[in-house]
């Protein structure tokens, strides 16, 4: 896109070619074949109604729901447009939530558990109302869900979530078995009206919509500075500033918040396999089971043989950056598809993605804890297309109007006394990596480390993460996270650099990829390089 001023107004267009869009990681998911177009970035000092941190599915979902009201919006995106996490998505639009109805009743009470039914479902019919008035082509399709029991789990889990969506009233029914012919999954729920789209192609779709609604969108601009207030400032890493009335970070997990948000969700990585199958082999629905961590099932149809479609079939999670055996991860994912969709042919697609689980299944979208007129939206829980929908729709009435009735369900500052256990269990877990301060490197030196890898290597008191390239160059960097002082990991699956305190990611060039570390790991010196090389 490029930036043309007329008459006092910046005036928007696309560039082109399209750049890639994958900001976050080595691996490349099935909707990277489609591309969006990005902007260039912010170059001079600017003024709105809203300033939106982030350019992916929640921070264009607020953009378009705020300038369909009539406000003045400026979206500001670190790398490529939907590069992030939005890239990484499955592209599942349900409100049968994974966290179990009968759980979220017990967490939240009977109005708890009934919004949050119907805010999925609002938000599916929200994207379905997007697309029809904007023309979107994304291949959207209404469908149903299918829970199904892992071998060895209870029928009363089943029961359980059966009884409670009869009482709030939302559409479910007992079946024998899913309609999935290779296997039997035994008796299962089917929940009706989910949906399922191409991410890329929608995004692309609101991207459009949002420059004929005037829209400022800029790509490849990193914040280094959130300050609320009447106005809000939003700092650039080139300094430029944008003053807004309000602010919205859309940036996965808050990159203006050290500590208040981090303490009450954690970060996951998940993983993802696509593969072909004959038309028609396993009919489309959305399907999940019952393990920890769960297996879901998507068809997609295939992007150039109309005899074929794309299987999608994800799981394996695990802990941000507490997990070495990450290849492996596909390899599982392949031999449980394999046993049940024995058609598959070769997995031609893998990628894995950050989910942030937070403590009581329900994301955090509202007013930033202690900043005034800044707003977040975070704790997706895997549910990242239908919460940042919900975020769209309920950012905006709580910026114009002051009230939302989903608000306080939602609420960032909420304190969930039933979750209590889950709190103390995850912060316990992060607490733990604080140890690794005193454990010796994973290598002594560079040249222990094997081509197009990664390790941690300790000289004196510090530590360094030191990525050595296929070329043999050492690519070294301080191992200490910038935003709370963890040790960061090798992640050989995206090449990439994991935190396992809050998930913040960086490339092996240091660059950081993923809050909530707002700073690049500071390069080694020299003499550090030299003397770790000998």
């Amino acid at each position: 896109m490029v930036g043309l001023k007329l008459k006092g107004k910046i005036m928007q267009t696309l560039l082109t070619p399209p750049l890639l869009n994958n900001n976050s990681g080595d691996s490349v998911s099935i909707w990277m074949e489609e591309e969006i177009a990005s902007p260039p970035p912010l170059q001079e000092d600017i003024k709105a109604d809203v300033c939106i941190v982030g350019g992916g599915m929640v921070g264009l979902t607020c953009a378009y729901f705020l300038a369909r009201r009539g406000l003045s919006v400026v979206v500001l995106e670190s790398g490529a447009l939907g590069g992030g996490q939005s890239s990484r998505t499955t592209g599942h639009l349900t409100w049968a939530l994974d966290d179990r109805f009968y759980e979220l009743e017990r967490l939240f009470g009977f109005d708890g558990a009934r919004i949050a039914a119907e805010s999925h479902r609002n938000a599916i019919h929200a994207i379905e109302e997007v697309i029809k008035i904007e023309n979107i082509d994304c291949d959207f399709e209404k469908l149903d869900a299918y829970l199904f029991l892992a071998p060895g789990d209870s029928p009363t889990i089943l029961e359980k979530e059966f009884e409670t969506l009869q009482r709030i009233r939302m559409p479910v029914e007992k079946l024998p078995r899913a309609p999935i012919h290779t296997f039997d999954t035994g008796p299962c729920l089917r929940f009706t009206n989910q949906a399922q789209f191409h991410i890329f192609k929608y995004l692309r779709g609101l991207v459009d919509a949002l420059l004929r609604k005037d829209v400022k969108i800029f790509a490849h601009t990193h914040v280094s500075r959130i300050q609320g207030g009447s106005p809000c400032y939003v700092t650039s890493l080139q300094q430029h500033i944008v003053t807004a009335k309000s602010v919205i970070v859309a940036t996965n997990t808050p990159i203006n918040d050290r500590f208040m948000i981090h303490t009450k969700q954690a970060p996951y990585r998940t993983y993802v396999i696509a593969g072909a199958i004959p038309k028609g082999s396993v009919p489309k629905g959305l399907y999940y089971d019952t393990p920890d961590p769960y297996h879901y099932i998507r068809i997609q149809k295939h992007a150039t043989d109309p005899l074929r479609d794309w299987l999608l079939i994800g799981g394996e999670d695990h802990k941000t950056g507490q997990d070495e055996e990450i290849l492996e991860k596909y390899e599982h994912l392949e031999e449980w598809a394999r046993e049940r969709f024995p058609m598959m042919q070769k997995v031609d697609f893998r990628w894995s993605g950050q989910v942030l689980e937070p403590i009581d299944g329900l994301a955090f979208i509202g007013h930033n804890p202690h900043d005034e007129n800044v707003y977040i939206a975070t704790g997706d829980s895997g549910n990242g297309l239908t919460h940042g929908t919900i975020a769209g729709l309920l950012l905006a009435h709580l910026i114009i109007e002051g009230y939302h009735p989903w608000a306080k369900l939602y609420d960032p500052s909420r304190k969930t006394l039933q979750a209590a256990g889950e709190f103390a269990k995850e912060n316990l877990n992060v607490a733990a990596q604080y140890g690794e301060w005193m454990m010796p490197g994973e290598v002594d030196a560079i040249d222990q480390i094997p081509l197009g890898s990664g390790a941690v290597i300790r000289e004196g008191l510090k530590k360094y993460a030191v990525y050595r390239d296929e070329q043999g160059k050492a690519h070294c960097y301080s191992a200490i996270c910038p935003h709370l002082g963890c040790f960061v990991h090798w992640n050989q699956g995206e090449k990439s650099w994991d935190c396992p305190c809050h998930g913040s990611r960086f490339n092996v060039d240091g660059e950081v990829l993923n809050g909530p570390a707002i700073s690049d790991l500071p390069p080694a010196p020299p003499e550090v390089i030299e003397d770790l090389s000998e």
